[in-house]
């Protein structure tokens, strides 16, 4: 179960892919693909969530590790090296970025 909480002992990493609306459902499927075949399935891995925004030109892909170094594993991967050159042909950027959780609202 993903949450958002101020529990440091969770890394958290928002990438943000930047693309054309032609290419939305292509980049959409081929994260969704990696999430399910393989992400998911790493050493760390707590959850993850995937948000298009309305003019579908933009992907935002908020996850949760248990570690950083769970997640820097992940990223080197021969498998993940791979598709994340099929992914950066389906965009013009993306970034992920790890962030510690400040303060959460409900």
């Amino acid at each position: 179960m993903q949450s958002i909480t101020k529990d440091h002992s969770i890394q958290t990493v928002i990438t943000t892919f930047e693309m054309s609306p032609g290419t939305c459902q292509d980049l959409l499927d081929a994260l969704t693909d990696a999430y399910e075949k393989f992400i998911s399935k790493q050493p760390g891995f707590v959850a993850a969530s995937l948000h298009v925004n309305d003019a579908q030109t933009r992907i935002a892909n908020y996850s949760q590790w248990k570690r950083r170094e769970d997640f820097q594993a992940m990223l080197r991967s021969d498998e993940m090296r791979k598709r994340n050159r099929k992914i950066n042909e389906l965009c013009r950027s993306f970034e992920p970025v790890m962030y510690d959780v400040a303060e959460t609202f409900s």
